[in-house]
């Protein structure tokens, strides 16, 4: 039985997530959670619920924008992509992720640098 990744985890890496998956183009809910489960090898598993509120989220502090697009079938789909804002902050959130993974992997190795 897989361990799941802490919630916390998961909830703090959400933002950078997105907006690395819309830096390489357009995309809608159920397309980004197919994708978190592919680059994740499985490991990560977003549920709507926790996926929708984090859109919602970007969407309102201007880093994402959204827009409806009806599909094929007829039904509404709603398709986000990058802002110029939401690039700025990815760059910030590249930075900051890699400076906490590092410090992890050395404080995981003997804690001496």
């Amino acid at each position: 039985m897989k361990k799941a990744v802490s919630k916390e985890l998961v909830a703090a890496s959400s933002r950078p997530m997105v907006l690395s998956i819309l830096a390489g183009g357009e995309s809608y809910g159920y397309e980004i959670l197919k994708y978190v489960k592919l680059l994740s090898g499985g490991k990560l598993e977003w549920s709507d619920g926790m996926l929708y509120p984090v859109l919602h989220r970007l969407e309102r502090d201007g880093l994402i924008a959204g827009r409806w697009e009806v599909t094929e079938e007829g039904r509404r789909r709603k398709y986000y992509s990058l802002t110029k804002r939401g690039r700025g902050q990815l760059t910030i959130d590249r930075k900051n992720w890699r400076t906490v993974h590092g410090t992890l992997e050395l404080s995981w190795g003997d804690g001496r640098v």
